[in-house]
């Protein structure tokens, strides 16, 4: 378990947690959901079960504060040293505190440890917030897809290359 310098905690995800999981995905998609002006997202019709086989298969780590789950996030290493970020989300209530920060440090840590070169993950192009945050993150924008019915950007962060300094927007 890390214990941020702001009092947030964080761990690899156990199957305890599922519930947790479940709901801080539910509702950090449902805004995405909202804000991104699409119908749905595969992440509003995850069960169980696919919680279940990432803990198993993949990194999945949870945020806590007092004792309460309120972030989780999912990567997956890839044979060629290449990382997907997928279900990072915090419950409303939590955000603009540092949660997704502190997230984020632990699985740059965690994928430098682990010899990944580069980071990738796809967001919705036109929320402008999400964007930024990733920016903020050493993230560019490589590329983007219509491929889900709107706009997602494929962003990249490469651990090869020297990191800049954290923009704060």
């Amino acid at each position: 378990m890390i214990t941020t310098d702001k009092g947030f905690q964080i761990r690899q995800a156990v199957p305890d947690d599922i519930p947790f999981i479940l709901e801080v995905t539910r509702e950090a998609f449902e805004k995405y959901v909202e804000m991104a002006g699409i119908e749905n997202t595969e992440a509003l019709n995850e069960t169980a079960e696919d919680i279940l086989h990432d803990i198993e298969n993949k990194y999945v780590f949870v945020a806590f504060i007092d004792g309460i789950p309120v972030g989780s996030v999912r990567v997956d290493v890839k044979n060629d040293k290449t990382a997907y970020l997928s279900r990072f989300g915090v419950r409303l209530a939590f955000q603009s505190n540092g949660i997704g920060k502190a997230l984020m440090n632990v699985v740059d840590r965690t994928m430098l440890d682990a010899g990944v070169e580069k980071l990738i993950l796809h967001t919705a192009s036109t929320v402008t917030s999400l964007v930024r945050f990733y920016y903020a993150r050493g993230f560019y924008i490589d590329s983007t897809t219509k491929d889900r019915g709107y706009v997602r950007a494929l962003l990249v962060k490469d651990y090869t290359k020297p990191l800049k300094k954290e923009r704060t927007w």
